[in-house]
């Protein structure tokens, strides 16, 4: 039973990120409009009025509060999931064993009865396997909608309301950014700012 997994892996985790940091484009003639699309910019030279601050994708999933709930949710689903079918399978392969024990001493439709309730136990496994994994999947999918609603959301606001052009993201392990000059960066205060938003809302 090896099908259940967790998509927690950091790289996912940073991908999920750079999808949710927005770039914002707050023209005068434009009210709020957004785009996500920041994984193709790149930090150029452009005139003052034009802001453009980025923040680090790394840092952010390390130290905001609401991901790292979700991330300790979802992996204790998992954990249960696993431990639960690993319980069914090691019972399975007891009856497996004991069967081949008492195979000799069976008769021809004891022996075939047995094996096909041996399948349909086998089937059965492979079944809740697939099963809890799909469900993990769907709840991981969820769970990150919902990281990436409050932090494009937060962000949107943000960026209206400091001027920032552009919001974009930068990673080690997705560098969409070669190179990102340190005093453009917001990420601290963009995590004190969630942080002290996910609490107010816990409460």
């Amino acid at each position: 039973m090896n099908k259940i997994f967790s998509t927690l892996t950091k790289a996912s985790v940073a991908i999920m990120l750079t999808t949710a940091v927005v770039s914002c484009n707050q023209g005068a003639k434009s009210s709020a409009t957004s785009s996500s699309d920041s994984t193709t910019a790149a930090v150029a030279n452009t005139p003052s009025a034009e802001k453009i601050v980025y923040i680090n994708s790394d840092s952010l999933s390390e130290k905001y509060d609401y991901f790292k709930d979700i991330k300790s949710k979802l992996e204790a689903k998992v954990k249960k999931a696993q431990t639960d079918l690993q319980a069914k399978s090691q019972a399975f392969q007891r009856e497996v064993a004991e069967y081949q024990q008492k195979a000799g001493t069976m008769s021809a439709s004891e022996r075939q009865a047995t094996e096909e309730k041996l399948a349909r136990k086998q089937d059965e496994l492979a079944r809740l396997d697939q099963n809890a994994s799909a469900s993990i999947q769907q709840d991981e999918a969820s769970e990150f909608n919902a990281v990436y609603t409050s932090i494009t959301e937060y962000l949107k606001k943000h960026a209206t309301e400091n001027g920032y052009k552009f919001v974009l993201t930068y990673s080690k392990s997705n560098p969409a950014v070669l190179y990102a000059d340190s005093k453009l960066e917001i990420t601290n205060e963009v995590v004190k700012a969630l942080n002290e938003e996910y609490k107010s809302k816990k409460k």
